[in-house]
């Protein structure tokens, strides 16, 4: 019997790295892709424990028109993890307005859009909400909102977010190749759907090469991921669309099917309540950028259309 061959991914290289530092003297790298002189700059960034690069059937199709400015939050990816991590969401979502300000102030002012999945949308949420609206416009992919103690969805989001923090506190640190992980992507439910090659590019994001001890371990630890999950709980973050000082597009996972990730229950509750502009996405899990890239990316230049900000 033959094999079918699995096509491999290849992250293009960056027109410009660029590295910013937070306040508390974290270091961010971002790189620079695209279209440089397209009138609008997105900005992409992930969920948490894995890295942006992994993500780059979705944002790749975007360097055909715009800037893309991609970069992994604070001990993800590309980053170097720090010894007091301040792995919150109060210091995420500084880091979101310090790397909009830093990419600003190094390659100047542009129309800039804010693309970010889970934990990155969870930061940039906070950040929008209670600092300063500095977007022209943010599409917020599956975020694991949480309403307040009380609301028919608390119990069951707090739950899920304990469940994710007790798999994150167990699984495993090191691995002798990415593809090892890779495996264990492809063999998950939550994950199986990616598009082809995913799994592998994924797992060669979210791990370095240990010299130490050999083989590979991730670069964001597992303890660190649980604690993530936890902080979510607390945030007290469920806002009304106008509580945003520009137009927000909220893209949540299938909340119709079988067995639908509560974040595309809660997103779907948050858009009602809320009166957002929002969108599902059929057939897709919280993973949706990687299960259904193309879908949506037309979500996404609908709204972008409708807002004047197609490049």
């Amino acid at each position: 019997m033959g094999t079918t061959s699995v096509p491999e991914l290849t992250l293009p290289d960056p027109i410009e790295l660029v590295e910013l530092t937070m306040d508390d003297g974290a270091q961010i790298v971002v790189r620079r892709h695209g279209v440089q002189g397209s009138r609008v700059r997105v900005f992409v960034s992930h969920g948490n424990g894995f890295a942006v690069d992994g993500y780059l059937p979705f944002w790749l199709p975007l360097c055909a028109r715009y800037e893309v400015i991609v970069f992994d939050m604070r001990n993800h990816g590309r980053n170097t993890a720090r010894a007091t991590p301040n792995q919150d969401y109060p210091h995420m979502a500084r880091d979101i307005a310090q790397i909009h300000d830093g990419v600003a102030d190094r390659l100047g002012e542009k129309k800039s859009i804010g693309a970010f999945h889970s934990m990155a949308g969870r930061a940039a949420m906070r950040d929008a909400v209670n600092t300063g609206w500095r977007w022209d416009g943010l599409v917020l992919f599956d975020p694991p909102n949480i309403p307040a103690d009380g609301h028919a969805l608390y119990e069951g989001m707090v739950r899920f977010e304990h469940r994710l923090a007790e798999w994150a506190q167990a699984r495993r640190l090191r691995f002798a190749a990415p593809g090892e992980l890779a495996h264990d992507y492809a063999g998950g439910r939550a994950h199986q759907s990616w598009v082809a090659g995913s799994h592998v590019l994924m797992a060669r994001s979210v791990l370095r090469r240990d010299e130490t001890v050999g083989g590979w371990s991730l670069v964001f630890p597992g303890e660190l991921e649980a604690a993530t999950y936890l902080a979510n709980i607390s945030m007290n973050l469920w806002p009304q669309a106008s509580d945003f000082a520009g137009p927000v597009l909220l893209v949540g996972a299938d909340p119709d099917l079988e067995r639908p990730s509560p974040t595309a229950i809660a997103n779907k509750t948050l858009a009602h309540e809320g009166g957002y502009d929002y969108a599902a996405i059929a057939g897709a899990g919280h993973m949706l950028q990687l299960e259904k890239p193309a879908e949506c990316l037309a979500v996404m230049d609908g709204f972008l259309g409708k807002n004047s900000l197609v490049a």
